[in-house]
């Protein structure tokens, strides 16, 4: 495996890329192309779905696929990470959880991270409840199961909810709903029952996120490795060295 480190990320290195894309991504889901002559890319994304840098790489992936797609053909899986695995599951407030974990740093990343969403065209959204994200796991494990791009679809909108709209990634109602918007059928009766999907996503933590310290953290073609919201010019890069 090769370990590639396109780019170092920080707060100021992301500038506005090209035209918004479409909204979601399709996803093939079978490992191998059905189209003459292009090649197969399998990424596998290990993220939070409290983690604003993965939305933002998620942003930059898709700008880079959909750039990208008349030659490769693409097999996205997203794995579980838990960036506080003790926070609480009846949800806590952001500033609150923030300030006690980032000190007075909490408000600058925020004024920081505003900047960023902005520039893809989002207003981020400080206020509301955060908490653990260990359901929002189970719902994005679900998803998979009926399809890589339901998957892909209920990622987004557990990003969106939570980072642009307040919405607390405990909610049932509101992972309910991003299910129901994603086509994911069956939600309510699976996550009705705390034990459905938990050891999938301790398997799955285990398998892709247990060796890694933070995310978002690419695999491409379980060879390339990519750290941090990559910018797409650097996800094209690692498509090329890996799709060779």
């Amino acid at each position: 495996m090769r370990l590639v480190s396109l780019q170092s990320v920080s707060v100021f290195s992301l500038t506005k890329q090209t035209k918004k894309n479409c909204r979601y991504i399709g996803i093939m889901a079978s490992s191998v192309s059905t189209n003459a002559g292009k090649k197969h890319i399998r990424i596998d994304v290990s993220s939070d779905t409290v983690c604003p840098w993965c939305l933002v790489g998620k942003k930059n992936l898709d700008k880079a696929v959909a750039a990208s797609k008349d030659k490769y053909e693409f097999e996205i899986r997203w794995h579980p990470f838990q960036l506080s695995p003790d926070a609480p599951k009846e949800g806590i407030d952001k500033r609150e959880y923030y300030r006690k974990k980032f000190g007075a740093r909490s408000e600058q990343m925020a004024a920081e991270m505003s900047t960023i969403f902005k520039s893809h065209d989002l207003d981020y959204n400080f206020s509301g409840l955060t908490g653990n994200t260990v359901d929002s796991h189970r719902l994005i494990y679900l998803a998979g199961k009926q399809g890589l791009d339901k998957q892909h679809r209920v990622v987004e909108e557990l990003f969106l909810g939570y980072f642009t709209q307040a919405k607390f990634i405990g909610d049932r109602n509101f992972l309910l709903e991003c299910a129901s918007k994603a086509g994911v059928t069956g939600s309510e009766e699976f996550l009705a029952n705390p034990n459905n999907g938990i050891q999938e996503v301790k398997e799955e933590f285990e398998k892709f996120s247990s060796n890694i310290s933070g995310v978002p953290y690419y695999v491409i073609n379980g060879e390339t490795k990519l750290r941090g919201a990559q910018a797409p010019e650097m996800f094209l890069k690692a498509f090329q060295v890996s799709g060779n």
